[in-house]
């Protein structure tokens, strides 16, 4: 008879933390390029939103709604579908890694409207007067945002940017619909070999919590920082 938690066997994690370590590295990997991509382009998205360019403006809209009504999951399958026939027809057979050019370049535009959001929000909380003094001072839209606004808007929104890495880095373990071996990928699969599933799993959850509890910790501070 099964007696729960005392059949549990760890003994396996040690031998398979090589093949965890590249599968954690995937994770980061895709994280990082994700933020810093998503990030980028979340505020071009959120600075077009705000213009008073109506087809800018109607273009960032739609798109920001159009990926904040889709699941992550079918944006993953859509492009693991669409960017490798793409790939090929720009570079030929020479891509190594389609899978993982897929789920970056998913997660990098469905991430950018989330981003995008927060950026407007921050935009939002600088004073509006602050708009009005550049104006007068002969400022563009562009000079505008760009020298005055968003370096004050940054420093606003830093508590939900990290809060939002932390969603993203929690959401890179969806890959595993199209067989890329990340840091969750990895581990089911070496405890699926190992006939270790729970454990493996168990110990990915762990690694999971201290990772994003650290980095929720940092947000928390953030926060607590702005406010003073």
């Amino acid at each position: 008879m099964s007696t729960g938690i005392l059949d549990l066997d760890f003994s396996s994690i040690p031998g398979a933390l090589p093949i965890l370590a590249n599968g954690l590295a995937t994770t980061f990997e895709i994280t990082v390029a994700a933020f810093i991509i998503g990030v980028g382009w979340g505020i071009v998205l959120a600075v077009m939103r705000l213009s008073g360019n109506k087809p800018l403006a109607f273009f960032a809209t739609s798109y920001v709604n159009l990926f904040r009504s889709v699941p992550l999951v079918m944006v993953i399958l859509w492009f693991y579908l669409i960017v490798p026939q793409l790939l090929k027809s720009i570079f030929g057979e020479g891509i190594a890694d389609i899978r993982f050019a897929s789920a970056l370049t998913a997660f990098c535009l469905f991430e950018a409207a989330y981003f995008s959001e927060i950026v407007r929000a921050g935009i939002q909380s600088v004073s509006k007067g602050q708009i009005s003094a550049s104006y007068a001072m002969g400022f563009t839209y562009l000079q505008t945002m760009r020298l005055i606004i968003l370096p004050q808007a940054l420093r606003n929104m830093m508590p939900l940017l990290v809060t939002q890495l932390v969603i993203l880095f929690q959401d890179t373990s969806l890959v595993y619909v199209i067989g890329l071996a990340d840091f969750f990928g990895s581990a089911y699969k070496v405890g699926d070999r190992d006939g270790r599933l729970v454990e493996l799993l168990l110990f990915a959850g762990v690694i999971y919590f201290i990772l994003c509890f650290a980095l929720s910790t940092a947000a928390k501070r953030l926060q607590k920082r702005n406010v003073r």
